[in-house]
């Protein structure tokens, strides 16, 4: 498989419903989570990115919710975005897709004047968050039946 690839905001239809794969073939399809809840109305005003290889296959994906869509999930500070939905591909694992993603969501916060970006962690995935500096707080909760954290990154 080819390592070059290319993150772009998903702005037209086609894009998005790439994204939406990538979330059903990870998260609903690997991670057993029940499909009617993988997909929520925050979707439809979520900044979506996406990572495809040159032939067009859809590596990854994440979202950045912002304003009151954010709010709702960050303890109602306007000032701090909400990443999330954040999957790559089982063949596109290890070729740094997820950090480029994070990277882009991070970029649009910053682009938004956001102070800083949330998120909510499966515990597995805590050190690849660290990694790109951001820092768990509060207690352990279920999300779908799987462990997570919130965790913050301050831009």
């Amino acid at each position: 498989m080819s390592t070059e690839y290319v993150v772009r905001v998903a702005e037209d239809p086609a894009d998005r419903e790439a994204c939406f794969a990538v979330r059903k073939e990870v998260f609903v399809g690997e991670q057993g989570v029940p499909e009617d809840i993988e997909y929520d109305a925050y979707d439809a005003t979520a900044l979506h990115v996406l990572a495809v290889r040159a032939d067009g296959t859809a590596l990854g994906t994440g979202r950045l919710l912002y304003g009151e869509a954010a709010a709702a999930k960050t303890g109602g500070d306007l000032a701090v975005g909400s990443l999330g939905r954040l999957a790559v591909t089982r063949e596109a694992r290890g070729l740094g897709v997820g950090a480029a993603l994070v990277g882009a969501i991070e970029d649009a916060a910053r682009a938004r004047g956001l102070a800083a970006v949330d998120l909510h962690a499966q515990t597995h995935a805590l050190g690849f968050y660290e990694r790109l500096g951001y820092v768990a707080y509060g207690a352990e909760f279920p999300d779908a039946g799987i462990p997570h954290l919130a965790m913050r990154k301050v831009l």
